[in-house]
């Protein structure tokens, strides 16, 4: 059991901590921001999909996306989820602002494969018991 000075010590530490994150995303001065740079691409809030969240994401406090490195969870893969690519899922494609990449490009398509080949045997499955029901 943990006494009231070990308590009071963990909040000031989760204090602490949040104040350096809110110091560190003020720091970004998004005037000094490069566009040309492939690294960042602009964001435009008015275009994204609605969220029931409170918060903002990061990319809108921001004012730009940045690169983020993931891992891809079917090869396991260090991969690199692109400015742009986040520009486009966000605001053109209309996907949830709390998503991030989870596959590289080519677990995607062979997912995508996958999925489809398992809808073409599903159908084939339903149209012979289709057929069968009727020549009863």
């Amino acid at each position: 059991m943990k006494s009231n000075k070990q308590r009071r010590a963990e909040i000031q530490r989760r204090r602490r901590k949040r104040a350096d994150k809110k110091a560190a995303r003020s720091s970004h001065d998004r005037r000094l921001v490069d566009f040309t740079v492939e690294e960042t691409a602009p964001c435009n809030p008015k275009l994204l999909a609605p969220s029931s969240s409170y918060g903002q994401p990061d990319f809108v406090n921001r004012g730009y996306y940045i690169d983020e490195p993931f891992e891809c969870a079917g090869c396991m893969s260090q991969e690199v989820w692109k400015a742009t690519q986040q520009k486009w899922w966000y605001e053109v494609a209309g996907g949830n602002v709390e998503s991030r990449a989870k596959l590289c490009r080519s677990c995607r398509r062979k997912e995508r494969e996958r999925r489809d080949e398992a809808r073409r045997i599903h159908l084939e499955g339903v149209a012979k018991k289709v057929a069968a029901k009727r020549a009863r």
